[in-house]
């Protein structure tokens, strides 16, 4: 059996508010703690993906706050209290102050990661 806290998850991405925090399980699942500052939108981080947005799919719970996410057949909010399944292709944009975990395929998250990481994100 494996755990973890927020607090004891290795930062991956960090700034201007953002913080992403990022622990693998098993090498196929990985946890993820996001933490976006209201105003924040990570399309123009996913440019250059397939259709400039994220290819990983998403389970998690917001915990904080209300998030637009942009998919290609509309926008999405989800707001705090609400368990959310996010398929690949959208681009989330933080319409408050958010926080939410969220459990993803390794290998998908990580090249999302790294792509983000090269965009400066």
């Amino acid at each position: 059996m494996t755990a973890t806290t927020r607090k004891d998850t290795p930062v991956v991405i960090e700034g201007d508010g953002v913080e992403l925090r990022v622990q693998e399980f098993g090498g196929d699942m990985s946890v993820a703690f996001m933490k976006l500052p209201a105003g924040a939108d990570l399309g123009p981080s996913l440019k250059g993906l397939a259709d400039d947005l994220c290819p990983c799919p998403h389970w998690g719970y917001l915990f904080k706050g209300r998030l637009k996410m942009r998919t290609p057949d509309g926008d999405d909010v989800y707001e705090a209290g609400d368990a959310f399944y996010w398929a690949p292709g959208h681009a989330p944009a933080a319409l408050e102050d958010c926080e939410y975990i969220d459990f993803s395929p390794s290998k998908d998250f990580n090249e999302v990661i790294e792509h983000i990481k090269a965009q400066g994100g």
